[in-house]
């Protein structure tokens, strides 16, 4: 009896602990439970300018053109926040700043009308060789038209890697000596030093609302 005390009573225990770690990411909509800094890209028709709004700096949003693209500008965050510090991407360029990665995931999902989708790519500016160098992985999101009326919205995904690493398409030389220091396919984190002036480049192709979950890992 005492050993079947003992089986019963370590099935509870490895029950109740899977429960816990699936209750922990399946909340029903793709993305993970728990504390988290959202951020929406929404899509501006070009008739509906921005670039008077007195308060750019404030909000967990940034204004994108509906078509078009838009580099979101990375500043690294030394004290783990994420802040808008430019919300206005209608002129081309927004500006965002977050942690360098390590202490948290990113979920995405496409929001909003049915229909347009959207590229997401994380890019760099190479100083020695003046040139801009973009990852060869990227993230597309596309807002299904065939949705039926009152259906759930788009699940999010994980994009953590697509939105904090390069993937080099070429080799780099970092200091300008002359010689290679990391070759194509290569991966690097954002603000690393070889490459400086990281950002996003946001092709739009009309969607109207792409939703970022920011997820502390630690």
């Amino acid at each position: 009896m005492k050993r079947l005390a003992i089986f019963f009573v370590t099935v509870l225990t490895l029950s109740m602990a899977l429960s816990t770690a699936v209750s922990a990411v399946d909340t029903g909509n793709g993305a993970i439970s728990g504390a988290h800094y959202t951020l929406n890209l929404i899509g501006m028709d070009t008739d509906h300018p921005k670039n008077d709004d007195p308060n750019w700096s404030s909000g967990h949003r940034i204004f994108v053109d509906l078509t078009g693209r838009t580099d979101i500008l990375l500043q690294q965050s030394f004290d783990g926040t994420f802040e808008v510090i430019d919300a206005n991407g209608t002129d081309g360029t927004a500006s965002f700043k977050l942690p360098a990665p390590g202490s948290y995931d990113i979920y995405a999902r496409p929001l909003g009308t049915p229909g347009g989708s959207a590229t997401i790519t994380t890019c760099a500016w190479d100083e020695v060789a003046e040139e801009e160098v973009c990852s060869t992985e990227n993230e597309v999101f596309v807002r299904d038209t065939a949705e039926t009326p009152g259906s759930s919205p788009p699940k999010f995904r994980k994009v953590t890697q697509a939105l904090t690493t390069i993937v080099l398409p070429w080799d780099i030389d970092c200091d300008g000596d002359g010689e290679v220091d990391l070759e194509a396919g290569d991966r690097i984190d954002i603000f690393d030093d070889c490459l400086e002036n990281y950002f996003w480049k946001y092709d739009n192709n009309g969607l109207r609302v792409l939703q970022l979950r920011f997820y502390p890992t630690s």
